[in-house]
């Protein structure tokens, strides 16, 4: 089965076709189709790294959904004063669905 490794929200992600992803948020409608330049696609023995992106390889991936995600916690403290701060957040993502892989 062919993978590829894309890059999107400063994170590189293998995928293949089928697979479901969570990514930092994306400006997409949901059930809307994206595309994503190949950094890296494979088949079996056959491997295509480009420099930096493989000419002719894409992967498009359908949108799931907009959501967020859990609530991380940030805290900070210096030992010794006293001093300690808490700050909660909460990443906004976006589900994807790997629906092919060309090149």
């Amino acid at each position: 089965m062919a993978y590829a490794v894309i890059k999107t929200g400063g994170k590189q992600y293998r995928v293949q076709q089928g697979t479901k992803l969570d990514v930092e948020k994306l400006d997409a409608a949901v059930d809307s189709e994206i595309q994503f330049e190949a950094l890296m696609v494979g088949e079996g023995d056959s491997v295509k790294i480009g420099a930096p992106v493989v000419q002719g390889a894409s992967v498009t991936a359908k949108v799931l959904g907009q959501f967020r995600g859990p609530k991380g916690v940030a805290f900070k403290f210096k030992r010794r004063k006293g001093f300690h701060k808490t700050k909660g957040f909460r990443r906004s993502l976006t589900k994807l669905e790997i629906t092919s892989i060309a090149g």
